[in-house]
């Protein structure tokens, strides 16, 4: 640098700081600028896109304030200045942090004043159907009838990644018509019940086509692991109507269990037909060798049928026993060839209504009026008790009277109260007072309270109680909040938050989104991975209503599991394995073994966990060694952080980072190509790496992305242990790796080790999520002190989850806009 060119910049930074200085104060940020980071941001260089000499700094607009904000995150956690240039002092740092600190953070909090952190939110599609469902009573899925909301900062309840678009709001008026046109019938026509029996014999009934249902053999309809699709489709129970359905299998019975005392399978409805392939999942089957019955509840399409099937990919496939897409059981028996199946005596079918029934359907409708007698005053008054409710709030004259009006008018016109009545409904189901969130800068109304509580924590409107405490102000009170937080997370409602939450924060909803290669992963199955979605939630839930510490995301001594799990996580080995005759048929499948010494170990794997057979997903302590403690290592989470044939440390790095350490990672640099892992296992993903963070403009993210996928490496893409890549005849994998602190680790023990004890972090990671989550944004630069507050005030519980959920709301970012 010339020594003109070096006077002109530092006379221009200079320039651009000194209207912001307080009085007194050295202009130190403005040297370690100079020094430090105009060489490569400067108009000439202008590296990363930044181009520090033309920031305004004087008048804050919204885009230099988050440049700025970035300037002092990169420079505050050691990626700026680069490792290879000269470092500065940390008294010169921490002087540049601190005057560059308290501008920044007056300047977005003036914003958040004025506007709020929040910007104009809507309910989710999710939110959506919950609340349609609690304001009527109704209960037909309304979610995938509206289009898919779109992520901001990991969640879809964030007001920046929404939009109202005339395409989405006539989608909500066709909606609520279906809505309307379903709660009307009901109130006004009553519920039509409906239960009917199918014997074991009648599950055979075959319809046109060849036959694949079960086998009728001893009284007992037998479903088989047979491969062709729709095996086990069963006619006799086509529903004649879209509902609710408690299905009850009677005298479920595992026909030759396997190792864990069980026969597994699903229980899944459809058409069944290839011109309609979709299957819908009502639940697992664990069927034992003691007979019991077993109760799933799902809704059901028109004219589908369920189809009961075994689905362990460990089970030994049967042959159709016919040409085709037949079936025949003649002359067979599958039971003493050894081969596992799932029997019954029978099905039970009950419509059922589990919102509401037709009596209170007619309540939140009609109140005490009779719609036959009703007249103008009682339309009045009936929409302002339910807009009351609609708009989770009381309105004003002035705000009921547009719908009041579109009522009246109907009855004007000659229309019966009833559809006067559904007119003003209508409206009021697609206006901005009911679709998004009613919320004005400052601090939050006890009512704004209330909704927000009630959807962050129920996915829904708030209650009666919820309602009657903001009626009277008292929600504003800490006390209160603390105890409606507790009964709130202990309702039966709180599992809408478990599986919202974790769909969101951990992906979950995308665990369909690959399917493993079946050449690699043989075993992989639905009831697998299904399992695997259950353990997640069930886990999550447990830290919450335990209130068990932080560090349980990393580390813990115990999970929940059933047989199928236990199988995959431990005894995994044992299951299938080539023969020699497999080995000289390329893509043959591999045969059963059905050595007694392997069935003896996996039984001995199992009862070492202590499960018990047919009891679900159960909680168990886990072996000293096991590497399966914390969120981290759970199948769940595993499979979507990988794409179904390979894993890369890059993709499960910033998972890790982002949601569970609490780190943000910006995305790659333009012009930089993706790293593709070799799928034979030739060259490890590791020396691929080293390859790729010799780029400069990788390595500053990359010694803070890899090190957490690195750890993980010994997990396969669908949650196995492996030793070395390639379906274990490639490279072998190497765990090792360096914190971004340079702090070394060995393997993934070593890694959990390090991070379990870093509570402060990864409490402030999730309590930022949370904070996003709940309110609509994610938390903003003069958010800072709230979090560590929220860290601070958790430390005497472990940071337990509950506590820093009750912390979030109690904050002064969650009780204002």
């Amino acid at each position: 640098m010339t020594p003109h060119r070096m006077r002109t910049t530092l006379s221009a930074i200079l320039t651009i700081f000194t209207g912001c200085l307080h009085a007194g104060t050295p202009p130190k940020f403005a040297s370690f600028l100079d020094q430090h980071c105009v060489e490569c941001h400067d108009a000439d260089v202008k590296k990363g896109g930044l181009d520090l000499t033309a920031l305004h700094f004087d008048k804050l607009d919204a885009a230099s304030l988050k440049t700025w904000q970035h300037v002092f995150e990169r420079v505050r956690d050691g990626e700026m200045p680069p490792k290879k240039k000269p470092q500065p002092e940390k008294a010169e740092k921490d002087g540049f942090l601190a005057a560059l600190k308290t501008p920044l953070v007056k300047a977005d909090a003036d914003d958040i004043a004025a506007n709020g952190r929040v910007r104009s939110r809507r309910l989710t599609r999710t939110e959506y159907e919950h609340t349609i469902h609690d304001l009527l009573g109704i209960d037909i899925p309304l979610k995938d009838l509206l289009p898919e909301d779109r992520a901001s900062h990991g969640f879809e309840t964030v007001s920046d990644g929404q939009q109202l678009s005339h395409h989405q709001l006539a989608r909500y008026l066709d909606v609520a018509d279906l809505a309307l046109d379903d709660a009307f019938s009901r109130a006004l026509e009553g519920d039509k019940p409906f239960s009917r029996f199918t014997t074991a014999k009648d599950t055979t009934q075959n319809g046109r086509g060849n036959y694949r249902g079960p086998d009728f053999r001893g009284g007992r309809s037998i479903s088989w692991p047979i491969g062709l699709q729709f095996f086990g489709r069963m006619n006799a129970t086509r529903v004649p109507d879209g509902g609710w359905y408690r299905i009850t299998l009677k005298d479920v019975q595992a026909i030759n269990p396997g190792p864990d005392g069980a026969a597994w399978g699903t229980l899944r409805s459809g058409e069944c037909e290839s011109n309609a392939p979709m299957l819908y999942m009502i639940g697992l089957v664990e069927a034992t060798a003691q007979p019991r019955d077993m109760v799933f509840e799902a809704w059901i399409q028109e004219t589908h049928r369920l189809e009961l099937r075994p689905n362990d990919g460990e089970n030994k496939v049967a042959p159709t026993g016919a040409k085709g897409g037949n079936v025949s059981f003649i002359g067979r028996d599958l039971e003493k060839e050894g081969y596992r199946g799932i029997a019954h005596r029978g099905i039970l079918m009950e419509r059922i209504h589990p919102y509401a029934d037709g009596a209170t359907v007619r309540r939140h409708l009609f109140g005490d009026v009779d719609p036959k007698k009703g007249t103008a005053e009682d339309l009045d008054r009936l929409v302002g008790e339910f807009a009351r409710r609609a708009f989770r709030r009381p309105e004003t004259k002035e705000h009921l009277a547009p719908y009041r009006d579109i009522g009246r008018k109907s009855l004007s016109e000659g229309d019966s109260f009833t559809e006067a009545l559904r007119a003003s409904y209508r409206a009021m189901l697609c206006s901005p007072r009911f679709l998004t969130f009613i919320e004005a800068p400052g601090a939050l109304d006890d009512h704004a309270i209330a909704t927000r509580l009630s959807y962050a924590l129920w996915v829904s409107m708030p209650d009666g109680q919820l309602m009657k405490l903001a009626d009277r102000g008292e929600l504003n009170k800490p006390a209160v909040l603390t105890k409606q937080v507790e009964r709130m997370l202990a309702d039966k409602k709180a599992e809408r938050f478990i599986a919202s939450f974790t769909d969101q924060w951990l992906k979950l909803k995308e665990i369909d989104f690959t399917t493993p290669d079946p050449r690699q992963f043989r075993t992989f199955d639905t009831v697998l991975q299904q399992s695997m979605l259950q353990e997640t939630r069930t886990y999550f839930a447990e830290m919450i209503r335990s209130d068990l510490g932080i560090s349980h995301f990393v580390d813990s001594s115990f999970t929940f599991l059933n047989g199928r799990l236990a199988r995959h996580y431990f005894a995994r080995a044992d299951a299938v394995k080539p023969t020699e005759k497999d080995k000289k048929r390329k893509g043959a499948k591999p045969q059963p073994q059905d050595k007694t010494t392997a069935r003896v170990d996996v039984e001995s794997a199992l009862q070492s966990l202590g499960l018990e057979s047919g009891s679900g997903l159960q909680k168990v302590s886990l072996p000293k060694d096991s590497r399966r403690g914390g969120l981290l290592t759970q199948g769940a989470v595993l499979k979507v952080t990988a794409d179904g044939t390979t894993t890369s440390p890059v993709v499960r790095g910033v998972f890790i980072n982002e949601r569970i350490l609490g780190e943000a990672i910006p995305p790659p640099p333009p012009g930089v190509p993706a790293i593709e892992p070799d799928i034979r296992g030739a060259t490890s993903i590791r020396d691929q790496l080293d390859k790729h963070r010799n780029n400069e403009s990788c390595a500053s993210c990359h010694q803070t992305i890899d090190p957490p996928g690195f750890a993980l490496e010994n997990y396969d893409p669908v949650g196995g242990w492996r030793a070395s890549y390639g379906m274990g005849k490639g490279a072998k994998v190497d765990p090792s790796g360096k914190t971004p602190d340079g702090t070394p680790f060995d393997d993934l023990v070593v890694w959990k080790g390090l991070y379990s004890a870093r509570k402060a972090q990864l409490a402030r990671g999730f309590a930022a999520h949370f904070v996003t989550y709940a309110t609509g944004a994610a938390p903003r630069f003069s958010d800072a002190a709230a979090l560590d507050q929220i860290v601070t005030d958790t430390a005497t519980s472990d940071h337990g989850l509950r506590s820093i959920m009750r912390e979030v709301v109690l904050s002064e970012v969650f009780r204002r806009k």
